[in-house]
């Protein structure tokens, strides 16, 4: 390992002291490589050898490695585990210091393999129900439509762009040319129910993705895709949200900023739905009563209820936006009123979802991650994945706890430090910087998230590492984090230009701390790998340490040696019989340390020194 020596500390045999200023030297930055890869395939593992080998020959000098499978390594086989060694003995052969990611709070599918329905979860309150031969059917109060859906008549609808025209009763849109072209209908909906809405599309090279956009106030209250093709025949779209607040609600038809094609709409159908993607656990409780208030018994005066299709698209965790919902099932008499309360899986844009944090059994998850990934990878630090949190602080597991949703956040953030700790005591912890900037995403009105983010941040001490990445507000954040004593990692590329880390790193040269940048591609670009690593040697660190110091005092029988630093960093203690010439003594990583040295090892001379340097 290359040594960059920053500052000294001497701990005299005596027991005086003192803390040396540093030295001046600066320290190139660390080069990080962003590889996501499924390491059950032997393959894959061919690949990430080529990839390695090419980064460590650029300079590079850490990978930060993930892997969806990283949350479900009880479920893994002898092959997974032998990939698992390769990965690690190339890593070590090339000098690459591996960091595994784990806690995927926010893209919580993989961890949501456990149990679908640890999902977070929107509520319905009070769905009006009347028995019908054996089955309680939803009961609208008012029923939701749209005037026109069938688009035979454009003017019943509350506007459109003037590029939507009628065309044999459809409404279509061709070549937009940059333009928005939407038909809107705004339409009354009772607060905190679940709505559907089909439609039929067809397009013909039509390059924008078509969206239905449901919105109110400040806020949308649908985020999936479509799924619309380029080219297409007439095929049926769905769309479902939560009403949650709003009696009324603007519905979209369009496209934004579209470019050339044409596009079709026809027969819009909008119904309320109930028991869709119902999810069952303690913190999100089905509560069925009476006309008369009382609560129905599951299993006695109803049929127990799930749906099983809930969760399990491809696999447990994956979710679809629509089918066909279960439904309750009773011995009431015909017209018997009832009114049912529940909460219902939601995902944004293509299929992500987001684990409920207030669930014992997400930490119990947690926990068993961290242990079985220290177990395989033996790290020298892990990342936390808290990344985009989209949904968050509606079910009853989150709202009993009556905190705001930076609290919440802040909380999990604390038990994850926790856990990590509790399993690798000595390890370094980074985590991605934008739910805990409030220049990024740690802000109120954050998707279909509760409340205010604000505050997140203030669950994580300043011994964790951020990973910045927010390229448009990259001095504020930077600053931010900085000013709140973090180290930080600059995430940049980002699959646009290599030259785009020079930007972060000019404007980051004024901030203490930053140890590092990072070449982070989602779409597995590696070909500004080389670019990438010549611009960011360009740079130094400012990576320097906080104050540090070693303390010697005599103890009964010898000597007491104690480092008083900084966890995550490293110190080599070298020893001197008088001051001219230094052997070194040890390494350690890590904060506080102490050494109790028995007076028959120690030197008779006695002009014994110890001190520490900090390394890196």
């Amino acid at each position: 390992m290359k040594t960059w020596w920053k500052s000294i500390s001497l701990a005299f045999f005596l027991g005086c002291g003192g803390v040396a200023p540093p030295l001046g030297l600066a320290a190139p930055l660390q080069c990080w490589i962003y590889c996501s890869q499924n390491l059950w395939v032997d393959q894959n593992i061919n690949d990430l050898e080529v990839l390695f080998r090419r980064a460590a020959g650029a300079g590079y000098t850490h990978v930060l490695l993930a892997d969806s499978k990283f949350a479900k390594l009880g479920t893994m086989d002898a092959r997974y585990f032998r990939n698992v060694d390769r990965v690690k003995q190339l890593a070590a052969e090339l000098k690459l210091e591996l960091v595994p990611a784990l806690f995927s709070i926010g893209y919580s599918n993989d961890l949501l393999f456990h149990d679908p329905n640890l999902i977070e979860a929107l509520p319905v309150r009070e769905a009006l129900l009347v028995v019908t031969n054996s089955v309680a059917r939803l009961a609208p109060d008012p029923p939701a439509a749209f005037k026109g859906g069938d688009f035979s008549g454009l003017g019943l609808w509350s506007w459109k762009d003037a590029n939507v025209v009628a065309e044999n009763g459809t409404a279509r849109v061709t070549d937009p040319r940059g333009a928005n072209a939407r038909i809107v209908q705004t339409v009354p909906v009772q607060p905190f129910r679940q709505y559907h809405i089909s439609v039929r599309v067809k397009t013909q090279n039509f390059l924008v993705q078509p969206e239905v956009k449901v919105l109110a106030g400040n806020r949308a209250f649908n985020y999936n895709y479509l799924g619309v093709k380029t080219t297409q025949d007439w095929q049926i779209h769905h769309v479902v949200f939560n009403s949650l607040d709003q009696s009324q609600v603007n519905i979209y038809f369009g496209v934004w900023g579209g470019t050339t094609g044409t596009l079709w709409w026809d027969d819009a159908v909008l119904e309320e739905v109930a028991f869709l993607n119902l999810v069952r656990r303690d913190g999100a409780p089905l509560v069925v009563k009476g006309e008369d208030g009382a609560v129905l018994a599951e299993g006695k005066d109803f049929s127990p209820l799930k749906d099983p299709l809930m969760g399990v698209r491809l696999w447990p965790g994956s979710y679809d936006v629509y089918h066909t919902p279960p439904l309750l099932r009773t011995a009431l008499p015909n017209g018997t009123r009832l009114s049912a309360s529940y909460y219902h899986a939601v995902t944004v844009y293509d299929d992500q979802a987001m684990v409920c944090p207030s669930e014992p059994r997400t930490v119990e998850l947690l926990r068993d991650q961290a242990r079985r990934m220290h177990a395989a990878w033996g790290a020298k630090g892990y990342m936390m994945s808290h990344d985009e949190i989209r949904v968050l602080n509606w079910c009853a597991a989150c709202e009993r706890r009556q905190l705001d949703a930076g609290a919440i956040l802040a909380d999990n953030a604390r038990t994850c430090l926790q856990i990590l700790r509790e399993v690798n005591p000595k390890g370094r912890i980074y985590v991605w910087s934008d739910m805990f900037d409030p220049n990024h995403n740690a802000h109120k009105d954050y998707y279909l998230v509760r409340g205010d983010l604000a505050g997140s941040w203030e669950g994580l001490d300043r011994e964790v590492i951020i990973v910045t990445w927010y390229f448009n507000k990259r001095e504020a954040s930077l600053r931010f984090f900085a000013e709140r004593g973090h180290r930080q990692i600059i995430a940049g590329y980002y699959d646009s230009s290599a030259a785009q880390i020079r930007d972060w790193l000019n404007t980051a040269k004024q901030f203490r701390g930053i140890a590092g940048a990072m070449y982070t591609t989602w779409q597995r670009r590696f070909t500004d790998l080389e670019r990438f690593s010549e611009i960011v040697r360009e740079f130094q660190s400012t990576d320097l340490p906080g104050s540090f110091r070693l303390e010697a005092r005599r103890i009964e029988g010898g000597l007491q040696l104690e480092l008083l630093g900084e966890a995550g960093r490293y110190y080599a203690i070298e020893t001197s019989t008088g001051l001219s010439s230094w052997q070194g003594w040890t390494n350690v990583e890590g904060g506080d340390v102490i050494w109790q040295l028995p007076d028959e090892t120690l030197s008779r001379d006695p002009r014994q020194f110890y001190r520490a340097q900090w390394i890196k």
